[in-house]
């Protein structure tokens, strides 16, 4: 049987698990906490316009269990908020006892507080990894989802500190780059003004500090929508948010509030508290982590791969999430994690590696994104099924639709009908669209 090791808990890092585990591997996630989801704990947005398109491929693909998770966890469904069509909003709170449940009913071993710090190479082979208490762990093949902010020192030494720290550095110890740890250069994405790393778009608020009236609202809807007092007003704050999906006008002119079950997600960072509480109905808000002139820092690693999401210069070691690409979002780790997870079996047992067609947004964004890497200004842009360039690209190649038959005949046409439910096949194949 072949042996995975995956590095990080996230929704990559449990997709990927799974994917391998339904492939006939055994598989073990070490995970530097002592809960999963990483970045995932922080709001819960999903099917908002193209992850609707997405999620409906991983369902018809046989990687649906995780969506599943997130509708069954839905505080809220078919919201609508500025620039942003039929979304689920998923309770934090709720959803990783789930998640955990179903990767043991599974099989999947899961390693909490342990922190990889190191690797054992052999020529461009990883043989193990080591944690920071010295454990080594062995494998034939592994998966990389540490995500992209490396260590803690980053945030201040790019940001103004963490207000949005799920990632919890200082109780666990940073998360540290394998692919750097077995030589590999990673890729460091930009921001408009050419520093490195971006900011985290959103922050939360904890709801008992909302004026009773705007919490009934709030928690009746899903989300409510406050003007911006004119002298508040700030254009400038677009450019600097990693969520390119929320840079838009409506959100510099308005400060747009989401229920995601224990906390308020506010879709704007960096308002002093003294400024917030202008607000009507916040004039006690308070934030439920850090502050309002901090915000995570992320996107200052990303691991050289190619469309089967291997990293590049090693023959064991595959990515998902942030670590194989700016990708922003939850739906976008599930779609890598998915497929780094089976073909780290495929390679165990020498079998072809898969890559998605290009038919299908899952195929599409992964090898757009390493297109548009490396075109100028590639750096500076951040790749999500929900927004920016890509939706717009969704949009024009007509890829984006909610029509869930014609995404499974999608799907089935091109030969992936079931790829996560099949047995560990050596080969897929593979048909173009008319």
């Amino acid at each position: 049987m072949a042996r995975v090791i995956v590095i990080g808990g996230g929704w990559a890092g449990c997709a990927a698990a799974l994917t391998a585990r339904k492939a006939g591997a055994s598989v073990v996630l070490l995970e530097r906490t002592d809960m999963l989801l990483g970045c995932g704990l922080a709001g819960g947005i999903m099917r908002n316009n193209g992850r609707f398109t997405a999620a409906e491929e991983l369902i018809a693909m046989g990687g649906g269990e995780l969506i599943s998770i997130t509708d069954e966890a839905a505080q809220h469904k078919n919201v609508s908020f500025p620039g942003h069509e039929h979304a689920t909003l998923y309770s934090s709170m709720h959803v990783e006892p789930k998640v955990r449940g179903l990767l043991t009913e599974k099989g999947v071993q899961l390693n909490f507080c342990h922190r990889v710090v190191d690797v054992v190479t052999c020529g461009r082979r990883v043989e193990s990894v080591v944690t920071a208490d010295d454990v080594f762990f062995d494998a034939d093949v592994f998966v990389e989802t540490t995500g992209s902010a490396g260590p803690m020192g980053n945030c201040s030494r790019y940001g103004n500190g963490c207000g949005m720290c799920v990632l919890r550095c200082p109780a666990f110890g940073p998360r540290v780059s394998i692919a750097h740890k077995a030589g590999i250069k990673d890729d460091v994405g930009l921001r408009n003004n050419g520093s490195k790393g971006s900011f985290s778009g959103s922050c939360e608020l904890n709801k008992d500090s909302l004026h009773p009236a705007l919490l009934s609202e709030l928690e009746s809807l899903g989300s409510v929508i406050l003007p911006v007092p004119g002298e508040l007003v700030r254009p400038e704050m677009a450019g600097i948010k990693a969520c390119r999906q929320y840079s838009l006008p409506a959100y510099i002119e308005n400060l747009i509030l989401l229920d995601t079950g224990g906390y308020a997600k506010m879709m704007s960072p960096f308002y002093p508290l003294e400024m917030l509480r202008r607000f009507p109905g916040l004039e006690n808000a308070t934030y439920a982590h850090s502050c309002g002139h901090a915000n995570s820092v992320r996107f200052l690693s990303r691991a050289p791969r190619d469309n089967s999401l291997k990293v590049c210069g090693s023959a064991n070691l595959f990515c998902a999430g942030e670590k194989s690409g700016f990708f922003v979002g939850h739906t976008e780790a599930m779609v890598t994690g998915s497929l780094a997870g089976l073909n780290a079996v495929k390679c165990a047992n020498g079998h072809p590696l898969i890559e998605i067609p290009r038919d299908l947004v899952a195929g599409d964004l992964i090898a757009f994104e390493e297109e548009a890497l490396r075109m100028p200004g590639g750096l500076k842009q951040r790749y999500t099924f929900s927004g920016g360039i890509y939706f717009e690209r969704m949009c024009d190649h007509g890829l984006y639709t909610t029509a869930t038959e014609l995404i499974a005949r999608r799907v089935r046409t091109v030969g992936m009908e079931g790829l996560y439910l099949k047995s560990n096949k050596a080969g897929t194949r593979t048909v173009k669209l008319e």
